[in-house]
């Protein structure tokens, strides 16, 4: 499951690499799959958090976009990629230094909707559950999902917004009953030791 789409911070194209190219597309309209951290070693490598319960995504990933001026989305080549410590080390091209990998701290990586991977039947993309509707099981509003969190090793967190405020709501199937994408609903178990609020 992929990020919700978000802001970012842009960058300049001073200090990008050569293989970073301007794309006729908006960096909004695109869906994100990670984010970079920090850099990693000497030689401009990053590391870089997924967004996805589907990590394996990122060791076969060959282009990926961070934002680029005027809200364009810019081209980047992964010439490399392994994990480590639940995170992603990647190898930019272009980037071979701290200096040049420190740019890209905190950008998204991002790729086009044309680009996912199915899925199979009961799993979705982040972004595809944002902007939900949430009932319990009798049909009352919970909220709308208004994000989601992911932490390595756990299970992604939807986050609902509602009359109540915001509630935390595990997405594993006791917690999320059913999803309805087509209908724009999704229905989840209105218990206090299943649902936590903040």
């Amino acid at each position: 499951m992929t990020h919700p789409r978000s802001g970012s911070s842009t960058v300049s194209e001073e200090g990008l690499g050569p293989d970073e190219r301007m794309t006729p597309r908006a960096f909004a309209d695109m869906v994100a799959i990670g984010r970079v951290v920090k850099p990693q070693g000497r030689r401009g490598e990053v590391v870089a958090e997924s967004y996805s319960d589907r990590p394996e995504r990122f060791p076969s990933l060959r282009t990926a976009y961070v934002p680029g001026p005027d809200g364009q989305a810019r081209a980047v080549t992964v010439t490399s990629c392994w994990p480590h410590k639940g995170r992603f080390v990647l190898k930019l091209e272009g980037v071979d230094s701290i200096d040049d990998a420190e740019r890209y701290r905190g950008m998204e990586l991002r790729i086009g909707e044309e680009e996912l991977a199915p899925l199979p039947a009961g799993s979705y993309y982040h972004h595809q559950l944002r902007g939900l509707r949430v009932e319990d099981e009798q049909g009352a509003s919970l909220g709308e999902v208004a994000d989601v969190l992911t932490n390595a090793g756990d299970a992604p967190v939807l986050v609902v917004r509602g009359p109540r405020g915001e509630t935390l709501i595990p997405l594993a199937d006791m917690f999320v009953r059913s999803v309805d994408l087509e209908g724009g609903r999704l229905v989840a178990t209105r218990t206090e030791t299943l649902v936590a609020e903040r």
